[in-house]
Formats: C-alpha cells, structure tokens, sequence
C-alpha cells in the first residue's frame, strides 16, 4: 500500500499535536506543522469490543452476517471490534465462532477489523438473563478448552456465582482470554473474589448485575469500588447520566461499548438476537416485554453522547479507544502513533464524522 497522509489537530498519546500523519497499513510518521485553526481533529480510530450485529444482521447468523455488520460500523468510525455471540446451545455457539473466526482472518474492503470474539454467556447467572435467551448453563471445562484453543475468543462474560466460576475464571485467565463480569447476581464478595481470580473488568456496567445498595454493594458495588476497567453503554437509555458520571468519577479506565444489535443502523422494525426477534423503536431495542435488548448505538453517537456529558474529546477518545484496547491487550489499536495500525477518524471542527480510516484504506 502506497503512503498517505492527513493534516489537522492530532490526538497522539503524548497530547494533541498540529501537524500532519504519514500512513500506509500503519501510521509511519506524525510530523508537526501548522494547520488552521480550523483544521480537521484526527482521533483514533474507535475500539468496539461488544457487538452482537448490525445493518440488519446478527453476528450468530455467521460469516456474511459479521460481514455486514464490521461494514455497518465501520461506517460509524468503528475501526477493529469484537463481534459478541449470545448464549445458545453449543453447537449455535460453535457455528457461530466459526463465522467470527473467517471474518476475523481476513478483512474485506470496507470492513472494519475483526479482533476476535466477545463470548457473552452461556455462563451465566438465569436470574439475571436480561435479553439473553434462556440457554444458561454450568461451565463445561471441556467445550471451553475446545474454543479457547482456535484462539477466536478474546473476551468471555460470565457470572462468577455460577457452579465452579471461579476456576472458569482461572482456566480463560491462563489460555490468554480475558474475562468480564457480567450477567451475574453474585455479591459483593464473591465479585471480589473473581477478581481476585482473574477477572479484569465489568460488562454494560450497572445492567443486568446485582445493584449497589448501602447494605448489599453487589457487581456494581465492586465495579466501583475495585474496578480499573468496566465497560458501559452510553446511550441515554442503559444508564442514566448521573450513574454515567459516578462511574466515570470511580473506575479509571471505564469505556464504552454500543452492544449494538442487528437494528443498529436500520429503521424501526423487528431484527434477530440469537434465538429472540426484538423490536427496534424510538432509537432502543427492546423484547416483547419491554426489557432492553442491547442497543442501535453506533460509536460514533456514543463519542457524540460523552462530548454531551461534558468530557473533552481527548478524554471522551480515551474511553472510545485507547482503554478498550488495552483490557483486551491490543497496544498497536487505539491510539495514534508510529508503528500503530493506521485506524483513524477525522472530525470537522465541530466534531462530527467525516471520514474513516481502517488500517490505512479510507472506508468513509
């Protein structure tokens, strides 16, 4: 791939710098120079690591379902994410990982980089299924040893309360797959203990989790308490933006994720999630009981919803890119610098998208 270049205000790791990058796959060189003041604002390319679909498709449905939603979000500024399977029988969950796996080798024009899989469930507490349909079970060390080893799974979710957690946690710990807490109605001492075993972080924080009360602080009362990193959903409805900010005050490096479902990018109608069909209206995805179904959140309105919040845009990047990254041990994703994959996204002055940048190839 022959070098380009882009010129404006540049968020680097060190602080913003005006000048322009040199890029080819990854960036070669940041070079200070003077831009006007208002000059585009090249940020990193945004790290989603939860998403179960989007343009119409669910990741479970396959290879060209990924397909269609790494485009769909690539669209949005979403450079590399992990697709999210839901919980379902083993042999779903296999036909599924597999899927990933294709997408996850080779990127397409157009596409953003699939980094591996979010395995949400099925180890997962019943009680606290959310939209997740009713196929929770006990761990099953075997099929985990199995799916660990084609290293797809980059990332598991899983109640910790759940028959032997702990040493689930301990067995992805140690084939090099991070483990959330999510899904889970466990206490505040046994959320302790998993991390004490291994567990790094908290999933689409405060939903779907025991709650924090002043007698009985549950998941959310050790995410706040003991958390370096948890991941949200900023899209207004999840989490209120009282509970946004407390979270933001509490876990340092809270980031944020859409769990954006096959409505995302599409009109109001009914889309699939695994075994469910949700409904998608008024922007949110719901089942027939009105329980939220993960979201239509795309990054780009997720940064958008920060920057409302009142975070500063290099702030607001850190969390859409920079920390998801790093829980999920990807140093080269989610910052600008020389050596790092080309994944950029450039916002005219009043922070709006207007162009996408995927290991150098201009997507948008």
């Amino acid at each position: 791939m022959s070098e380009s270049q882009r010129a404006g205000h540049i968020l680097t790791p060190e602080g913003w710098v005006d000048g322009r990058i040199e890029f080819d796959s990854h960036i070669v060189t940041i070079e200070e120079d003077e831009v006007p003041t208002d000059a585009s604002y090249i940020i990193p390319g945004f790290v989603d690591l939860h998403v179960p679909g989007g343009g119409g498709a669910d990741v479970m449905q396959g290879e060209e379902a990924v397909r269609t939603a790494a485009q769909l979000h690539a669209m949005h500024g979403t450079t590399s994410f992990l697709p999210a399977t839901i919980t379902a029988p083993e042999d779903e969950l296999i036909t599924a990982l597999a899927g990933i796996g294709k997408a996850q080798t080779e990127r397409q024009t157009g596409e953003a980089r699939v980094l591996g899989t979010h395995m949400e469930g099925p180890y997962i507490n019943e009680a606290k299924l959310g939209a997740q349909p009713p196929f929770a079970r006990d761990p099953d060390p075997a099929f985990l040893e199995v799916v660990t080893g084609e290293g797809v799974v980059k990332l598991v979710t899983l109640a910790p309360e759940v028959t032997d957690g702990l040493e689930m946690i301990r067995q992805l710990t140690a084939a090099g797959v991070v483990v959330q807490i999510g899904h889970s109605d466990a206490d505040y001492e046994m959320a302790c203990a998993a991390l004490e075993a291994g567990a790094r972080g908290f999933t689409h924080l405060f939903n779907a989790m025991s709650p924090l009360h002043h007698r009985a602080p549950g998941v959310a009362g050790a995410a706040l308490a003991h958390g370096e990193y948890a991941a949200l959903i900023p899209d207004g409805v999840h989490v209120a933006p009282g509970a946004m900010k407390v979270a933001l005050r509490a876990i340092p490096k809270l980031f944020v994720v859409t769990d954006a479902t096959a409505a995302a990018g599409m009109p109001d109608g009914e889309y699939p999630l695994g075994a469910h069909t949700v409904t998608k209206r008024d922007g949110s995805v719901f089942l027939d009981d009105d329980t939220l179904a993960g979201s239509a959140l795309t990054m780009d309105q997720a940064l958008a919803n920060l920057l409302d919040l009142g975070l500063s845009l290099d702030e607001a990047s850190l969390r859409t890119s920079t920390y998801p990254a790093d829980f999920i041990g990807r140093m080269d994703r989610g910052r600008i610098q020389a050596g790092a994959w080309a994944d950029l996204v450039v916002l005219d002055p009043a922070h709006k998208l207007v162009e996408v940048i995927v290991e150098g190839e201009a997507v948008r």
